[in-house]
């Protein structure tokens, strides 16, 4: 396993949107040996529950628990406290929630990291604008003025100024964020689909070869992969977009 296939796996995040743990850890087996993260998000933690992320851990992957923490700044930073406990890699919370908010996050983090010999400092992120969101959405009905990517890259600054490690938002943002909050500031991007692919739901997206040339750190990916006939293939495809990038 070369260095560039090294790096690159294990900037790709596949998203376990599945309703159940079995069906989950079946695609996982089908990817056994590629160093990917594994993106648990909320429709299989409520199903599953820790005990999943655990048995992850336990297999040696890196974990993305994407569950999104929104709510006063004490019952984050508890929430903060309990998956960092967990082992988790990496987590986020919603930067609407505000500084305050996203500095008890980070609290919590810390002091599961201080009561824990061992435990590492996961990443913590801030999600801006989710990608289904268009500028008229977001004006509209969420309230919020101005476009998107003047949202996204105040938000990240915010996100910034809280001591977060970085954000999730749109490729398309990447490189405004990385002049705002600076290149080594992590983004992690869903709404990436191969050439070729079905959109979706997303509304703001780029191929994986187009989202590490505009500098994103982290490419979440989940039905190109999760859905297709063959998925080892599938996101051994990406892996290469990635390299050739």
């Amino acid at each position: 396993m070369n260095a560039s296939y090294q790096e690159m796996a294990g900037r790709l995040m596949v998203a376990l949107d599945f309703p159940d743990a079995g069906r989950a850890m079946e695609l996982v087996r089908r990817l056994e040996g590629i160093p990917c993260y594994m993106k648990v998000g909320m429709q299989l933690f409520y199903a599953a529950g820790p005990d999943f992320v655990r048995e992850l851990k336990a297999a040696g992957y890196s974990v993305f628990l994407d569950v999104k923490m929104h709510d006063i700044p004490n019952t984050v930073k508890g929430g903060s406290h309990s998956v960092t406990r967990l082992g988790v890699d990496m987590f986020n919370v919603h930067a609407g929630g505000g500084l305050a908010m996203m500095q008890a996050a980070i609290a919590g983090a810390e002091a599961a990291v201080a009561d824990t010999p061992g435990l590492a400092m996961p990443t913590v992120i801030a999600v801006t604008q989710l990608t289904s969101t268009s500028r008229q959405v977001m004006n509209e009905e969420i309230g919020i003025a101005g476009s998107v990517e003047d949202t996204v890259v105040r938000y990240a600054s915010l996100a910034r100024q809280a001591g977060l490690h970085g954000v999730v938002a749109s490729s398309l943002e990447v490189e405004a964020i990385a002049a705002a909050c600076g290149k080594a500031f992590k983004t992690v991007i869903p709404g990436i689909r191969p050439a070729g692919s079905d959109v979706g739901d997303q509304k703001r997206v780029l191929t994986p070869g187009e989202a590490i040339r505009k500098g994103s750190h982290y490419l979440v990916v989940g039905r190109p992969i999760t859905a297709a006939s063959d998925p080892r293939q599938a996101a051994e495809q990406i892996i290469e977009e990635m390299i050739q990038a």
